[in-house]
């Protein structure tokens, strides 16, 4: 059995906790959080700090699943000690620390796993299964549609720029691209759109590709995470990643199952695991990019011509 330790008590680390319980490969060690009070009837150590967990030694592997802004220093910790990590997604807010990541991974001969729960989805899996023999594929369009604030529960430091790396983008965007990936590997950005909010939040997006077309929302009033999928012969496919889980979540039960199968995998891999993490981080810190480099020329020409700046979509 994989002893592991999970980092990080939020919205998301119940279904870790579910997975682990049930899997054949892991055994819960340990746990950490900053709020005592999430520690409290813990069926293993809890500790408030990961450097305490690392140090009190008894673990194989660690999942990360603390805020964006803290998974770099956290990760860093952890491949330093010679384990293992399974990362929620993004694996850094900062494509220069997700680097670093890589590198000591793969210093330390252990795997970097960043969770992309998605592609474990049982309606994308049979949509995959669906393309076997098929034509090749003309288009792909994912959506990644929510109302952000009806899924983070207490954890509120979503809402706050810095910490989540951004907002739909920084979030949901690795998911969503992870998922573009599975279906044709490696691509290329051509164009963003970016809608941000007052707190510099962006609440939507619309990613165009190679061959695909991905769309975030934040602010959507409702619920929609689904694929749609043309083929060169004018046939249509569509996952609904949700359909078969009328319950709020229901979906990420099974997805973290399997997610967790596949980290164990990596983990007996050590340093062979290939992760798509670091991909993931660069697509979205280029998204960024475009969108600041859209936005100084908007202002530079308004100043020249003096007209009134554009927004930040560009």
């Amino acid at each position: 059995m994989i002893r592991v330790g999970v980092v990080g008590l939020g919205v998301i680390s119940r279904f870790y906790l579910a997975a682990v319980e049930r899997s054949p490969d892991f055994e819960l060690a340990a746990v950490c959080d900053l709020d005592p009070a999430a520690l409290r009837g813990t069926p293993v150590p809890g500790h408030g700090d990961h450097r305490a967990m690392l140090a009190a030694g008894g673990l194989d592997a660690v999942i990360v699943t603390a805020p964006n802004d803290v998974h770099a220093a956290v990760c860093r910790d952890v491949l330093d000690a010679g384990l293992p990590v399974c990362v929620e997604k993004p694996l850094a807010t900062e494509l220069a620390d997700g680097v670093d990541l890589a590198a000591r991974a793969a210093a330390q001969n252990v795997a970097l796993f960043t969770a992309f729960h998605r592609r474990y989805n049982r309606n994308v899996l049979a949509l995959r299964e669906k393309l076997v023999g098929a034509a090749p594929i003309e288009s792909l369009k994912v959506r990644y549609l929510e109302r952000i604030e009806e899924h983070v529960g207490d954890d509120r430091w979503y809402l706050d720029a810095v910490r989540c790396g951004g907002g739909c983008v920084a979030d949901n965007g690795p998911n969503a691209l992870d998922l573009v990936r599975l279906f044709l590997g490696p691509v290329s950005l051509r164009h963003v759109r970016i809608t941000r909010d007052a707190e510099g939040v962006d609440r939507q997006a619309t990613l165009e590709l190679d061959g695909a077309v991905v769309e975030l929302d934040w602010s959507f009033p409702g619920e929609v995470k689904d694929i749609e999928v043309r083929l060169t012969d004018g046939t249509r496919l569509f996952a609904d990643m949700l359909s078969g889980f009328p319950e709020f979540k229901e979906s990420l039960w099974h997805e973290y199952a399997e997610l967790l199968r596949d980290f164990a995998g990596a983990v007996r891999r050590k340093g062979a695991w290939q992760d798509s993490g670091l991909a993931g981080l660069s697509m979205v810190d280029e998204c960024y990019r475009r969108e600041r480099d859209a936005g100084e020329r908007t202002e530079a020409g308004g100043h020249r011509h003096g007209g009134e700046g554009a927004g930040t979509s560009p």
